[in-house]
């Protein structure tokens, strides 16, 4: 008697501290892989509205171990490899991107260029390599000292944007309009010396041009041929001074020569710093001399923009990238044509979060699939600085933007955050 044929792992290390985050287990576990779970923190994720569900359902082994060191993560799943069931590695988290790429090579697996990985985490790195290239970014230096932030400032003309060099989700991003903000942006960064996921950051903050336009993003999967636009997403942004990001619209409704134009800049970005496997989720702003690169990430787009992509296009890209990372072909062929909006539930006044009125009536709204409100209640809200501060999200799909676009806004419309101060507690 045989025994059985083990079945193949997909190990995801670390994500994003999102529902999205927890989606390409979810599509590991379906296509029939074993979806191993890689963190330093495993129980982090648990905070997410769906982690529930896919902690019972989807997840099939959980590996603790220092996801910093890629030293540590390959022994930890040395164990798999000896056994011949390793088929992949992966994440959807820009922290962990440089030390993912690390490990598949180490194990032989499908994944990025080892170099071009660290550039797509770093910001300074890749701007200077888009720069030596000649694609269009904005001016930018890194400030060690207040002085050399000051002095950027000064060169640029305010106002300018500070930010840490190796975060996310817009996390310590600014509009300084002022020399004395420029300096309390830069010392509220350079005095941290370790980033979200603990990991060491640059000295410093990296001081740029401010560049006044629209922002959109483009989304890419080299599918192990070529770069492959799967469309471009356009974004609201909440107020300055930050950059938090209030909704998309996918595909995005910009002319033809403005996509044109913006596809073709990311593509270039993206050879610039050696993209050559899997997905990219890269920021552009369009101003009035064309547009520039803001950053390139070397993931797929997380919060709702994957769901964005599936209801509209029908190309499921947890699924597709997935595949990819275990050595198999992605379909990425569109097999509807609709139009989806998401919108973000964010707190207008700081305080504790008592609960969110509403949900019922946005559900109703025509158009609505989504309305997901994450799980805050009880803890201290504030209005949106960054993309860590959402309460809830609306996703709505309709034959056209603009159709989308109206649902999505009356249902986030429906939609009542109860923030009270924090003296009064929650009944």
């Amino acid at each position: 008697m045989t025994s059985a044929t083990p079945t193949p792992v997909i190990a995801v290390i670390e994500s994003q501290l999102s529902d999205f985050g927890l989606t390409p287990l979810r599509a590991a576990h379906e296509l029939g892989y074993r979806a191993v779970l890689v963190s330093n923190d495993p129980d982090r994720y648990r905070a997410v509205s769906t982690a529930d569900e896919v902690y019972a359902k989807y997840i099939d082994g959980i590996l603790t171990a220092d996801t910093n060191s890629a030293e540590a993560v390959i022994e930890a799943l040395t164990p798999f490899h000896t056994e011949g069931v390793l088929r992949g590695v992966m994440t959807v988290t820009d922290y962990n991107i440089p030390i993912v790429a690390r490990i598949a090579a180490h194990f032989g697996l499908p994944g990025m260029d080892v170099d071009a990985a660290a550039a797509c985490r770093d910001k300074l790195v890749q701007r200077e390599m888009m720069r030596a290239a000649g694609v269009a970014v904005p001016r930018f230096t890194q400030a060690v000292t207040q002085e050399d932030a000051l002095a950027a400032a000064e060169e640029f003309g305010l106002p300018v944007v500070v930010k840490p060099m190796t975060e996310s989700a817009s996390i310590g991003v600014s509009l300084c309009r002022t020399p004395e903000e420029v300096a309390a942006a830069h010392h509220a960064i350079a005095s941290v010396p370790l980033n979200f996921r603990g990991q060491p950051r640059r000295p410093g903050a990296l001081v740029e041009e401010y560049l006044i336009g629209y922002e959109l993003s483009a989304e890419i999967v080299h599918d192990g041929t070529e770069h492959r636009v799967i469309g471009l997403t356009d974004k609201a942004l909440g107020p300055h001074p930050y950059f938090a990001e209030l909704g998309e619209i996918f595909p995005s409704v910009l002319s033809e020569p403005v996509r044109t134009a913006c596809a073709d800049l990311v593509i270039s970005a993206l050879r610039a710093v050696g993209h050559d496997f899997g997905a990219a989720h890269v920021e552009v702003k369009v101003t009035q001399d064309g547009p520039y690169i803001v950053e390139i990430n070397g993931r797929m787009a997380g919060a709702e923009i994957p769901r964005l992509i599936l209801e509209s296009t029908g190309i499921h890209m947890q699924r597709e990238v997935t595949l990819l990372h275990a050595g198999r072909p992605a379909d990425l062929t569109p097999t509807q044509d609709r139009a989806a909006v998401s919108r973000y539930l964010t707190a207008s006044t700081a305080g504790v979060l008592a609960g969110v009125e509403g949900a019922d009536l946005a559900r109703r709204v025509p158009g609505v699939v989504a309305v997901v409100l994450h799980p805050k209640n009880g803890k201290p809200v504030k209005p949106a600085q960054s993309n860590l501060d959402y309460l809830g999200t609306v996703v709505a799909t309709a034959d056209t933007a603009g159709d989308a676009l109206r649902c999505a806004d009356a249902a986030v419309g429906q939609l009542t955050p109860v923030v009270v101060a924090e003296a009064e507690g929650i009944a």
